[in-house]
């Protein structure tokens, strides 16, 4: 197959998966539990008042109407206003996305290639005791879930030691880097150790094929063999797993942004489910969910790319 019909279907498929994520938000949001009206209207609300309300938000119209009216704003770069701050849900996005953008960034500029080094070294030493000990403590950290080490190094490095800012609370992350140090540490932690272990497995099998055998009879050089023939197939699981591994980062970016109270778009889409803010939260998760998508199917075009049969295959 080639890389153009490749790409043909995935874009094709993409697009189906982002009208299912736009449906499963919509979905999702309609059936949390509560009356949004009535909870603005205050304590012992007027019927009157909360008809009103529900009126102005357009609850009194069916789920398909308020569906299509909803969609067409998405259309039209419109989604919607905050029912609590009354701004408009992209002045949201947009007060959020630089920090957010930043954390998940660095996060993702680190993991690429220390993850890529660390999968290929520990792989041309397999078996022996740097092997042994490198895979022990990728599967023992990846058992750690984030806010436990969150807490950890909070207490250790913030608390006991004082080297590092335990939150950013009052502090602004874009002019003051170094209180993102340990919440990029805590995103960093478990897609390191999955995607080395990944890189590890692969690599291990590419060394042992036999257009790798073929080539260093050739009298080609173990680094020319390692890293010009045998990585690049190597990489095509390890770049969709990348992708994957977005999904996690962004779940991720939500409980490190609660936990280090870092003012990004995790932190104000817990703040809108807590206030029943829904257009907020039907925003930031269409955000989050074409997000994903869309780096998924970057991460495939890639991968194909890479090595056209494990894209396929994938």
């Amino acid at each position: 197959m080639t890389l153009g019909r490749y790409a043909s279907r995935r874009v094709a498929l993409g697009l189906v998966q982002v009208l299912v994520v736009l449906v499963a938000v919509f979905l999702l949001v309609e059936a949390l539990p509560g009356d949004a009206a009535v909870a603005l209207a205050g304590d012992n609300p007027d019927p009157a008042r909360v008809a009103a309300i529900r009126a102005s938000m357009g609850l009194d119209q069916s789920a398909v109407e308020r569906f299509v009216g909803w969609l067409g704003g998405l259309v039209t770069g419109d989604l919607g206003t905050s029912l609590v701050s009354g701004r408009p849900v992209v002045d949201f996005i947009a007060g959020g996305l630089p920090t957010t953008l930043l954390l998940a960034g660095v996060t993702l500029l680190l993991l690429v290639p220390s993850s890529v080094l660390l999968g290929v070294f520990v792989a041309r030493r397999a078996g022996r005791g740097v092997d042994r000990v490198v895979t022990a403590a990728t599967i023992g950290l990846h058992a750690v879930p984030e806010f436990a080490l969150a807490i950890v190094l909070v207490a250790l490095f913030g608390v006991t030691l004082g080297w590092l800012p335990p939150t950013a609370l009052g502090a602004d992350p874009l002019a003051d880097p170094l209180v993102l140090v340990l919440p990029v540490i805590v995103l960093l932690a478990r897609p390191l150790c999955a995607i080395t272990r990944l890189v590890r497995a692969a690599m291990i099998d590419a060394l042992a094929s036999d257009y790798v055998r073929h080539a260093r009879r050739l009298g080609l050089s173990r680094s020319r063999v390692d890293y010009r023939h045998a990585l690049p197939n190597a990489l095509a699981p390890a770049v969709q797993q990348l992708a994957r591994t977005t999904d996690w980062l962004l779940g991720g970016v939500i409980v490190v942004e609660a936990v280090f109270v870092i003012p990004g778009l995790g932190t104000a889409l817990v703040d809108a489910v807590a206030g029943r803010d829904m257009p907020v939260v039907q925003g930031l998760a269409v955000l989050f969910g074409v997000t994903t998508v869309l780096v998924n199917l970057a991460a495939d075009l890639l991968a194909f790319r890479l090595a056209p049969r494990a894209g396929t295959a994938a």
